[in-house]
């Protein structure tokens, strides 16, 4: 009995033996594939860190205003008797807008006329008699006085006729109509919009930080999604004296020439603030930054005799290469350190990479990189 289990335990020992005999030669196996396997590269696009001059600037986002805007309003109530104008037509300062009715106003002038020249006589006569003392000077007095009163009530009445009588107060585009011929309007109801678009204002405002680089006179270049081709360029003409105490922000004013009529007060506004600084800086696109929470990093394009050989003849391997990325223009950023001129570095396909992986370059796919980019889609 004892012979048969040492038997049984001796083919059990020598099955479980030739069982890890044949797994570990597979393994061995397998391991040699791979080790003689080696990565195909990885197909991306590159870029060559070059040296520009860039000049310092401020960016910030803003709305364009009028120079001088109202919405024209009735002082008094009163029905539409008149309109002189056309939606969206050009009207210099003084033009007729609106003529309220002021028949009532019209025939209480005349007996205000009437009274006025009755007042105006009798006062002539009492001084003719006066100086022959035939009335008293009291008498003078008061036929003075009534002239007076006659007067000023001519002139109320005549002011209350120049109320419904709305003309424009400055030059400027009006916008569309409010209001209907016979419509009764209360007084404050809005009848016409009215701007002055020649000149016009961009209103923003940067951090405090800034304030001591800003000074009036700057050159200030003004984009919008309206124009993409176009840039506006102006004047900074105002900067307020006081900061928003919850953002601690500086409210600035520029102002633009806007001869063409192509910039409408409320538009958003792209604004750029000109300093006279001007600086060497590194520059790559801004795709070719790969940020993280440690820190801003690049790959670098090494030749490699370890690589596999690609299209672009010897082997390429991507370096990662830590970086302190500074300003940005359009589509580029501006490299601080970590880089030198003539670097080339990946710009397209980094997150598939890793550090030392071969690559094989192609410019061909990937968009062209601008300091103005102007997206089809925007």
């Amino acid at each position: 009995m004892k012979v048969k289990i040492v038997i049984a335990i001796g083919v059990v020992i020598v099955v479980v033996g030739a069982l890890a005999g044949i797994k570990y030669l597979q393994i061995k196996k397998i391991t040699a594939v791979y080790k003689s396997t080696t990565q195909p590269p990885e197909t991306i696009s590159s870029a060559v860190a070059h040296p520009e001059k860039w000049q310092d600037s401020f960016s910030a986002v803003g709305s364009i205003s009028a120079v001088q805007g109202v919405t024209v309003t009735p002082e008094v109530a009163g029905n539409v008797s008149e309109i002189d104008f056309e939606s969206g037509a050009m009207v210099n300062k003084g033009d007729l807008i609106v003529r309220l009715d002021t028949s009532t106003e019209e025939a209480q002038l005349k007996a205000a006329n009437a009274q006025l020249e009755w007042a105006k006589v009798s006062a002539e006569r009492a001084r003719k008699l006066r100086t022959d003392s035939t009335v008293s000077q009291s008498e003078l007095d008061q036929a003075e006085a009534a002239f007076q009163q006659a007067k000023a009530n001519a002139d109320a009445i005549q002011a209350a006729i120049d109320k419904k009588t709305i003309r424009a107060p400055f030059a400027g585009k009006l916008g569309i109509r409010q209001v209907n011929l016979g419509e009764y309007v209360d007084a404050g109801k809005p009848i016409v919009s009215l701007q002055a678009l020649a000149p016009v204002y961009a209103d923003f405002s940067l951090p405090q930080q800034e304030l001591a680089q800003i000074k009036t006179g700057m050159v200030v270049r003004v984009t919008m999604d309206a124009y993409t081709n176009k840039e506006f360029e102006g004047k900074l003409t105002a900067i307020n004296p006081n900061l928003d105490e919850a953002t601690r922000m500086i409210r600035l004013q520029a102002t633009l020439d806007n001869s063409d009529h192509l910039l409408r007060p409320g538009m958003f506004a792209r604004i750029e603030v000109v300093l006279p600084k001007v600086q060497d800086v590194l520059v790559i696109p801004a795709t070719a930054i790969l940020s993280a929470p440690y820190g801003d990093s690049v790959y670098v394009i090494e030749q490699s005799t370890n690589a596999p050989v690609g299209t672009n003849g010897p082997g390429l391997v991507a370096k990662q290469q830590f970086v302190r990325v500074g300003r940005a223009r359009g589509d580029f950023v501006s490299v601080e350190s970590g880089l030198k001129d003539g670097d080339k570095v990946v710009s397209a396909g980094l997150f598939k990479l890793r550090n030392m992986a071969p690559v094989t370059v192609n410019n061909e796919l990937a968009p062209k990189p601008s300091e103005k980019p102007k997206p089809s889609d925007s």
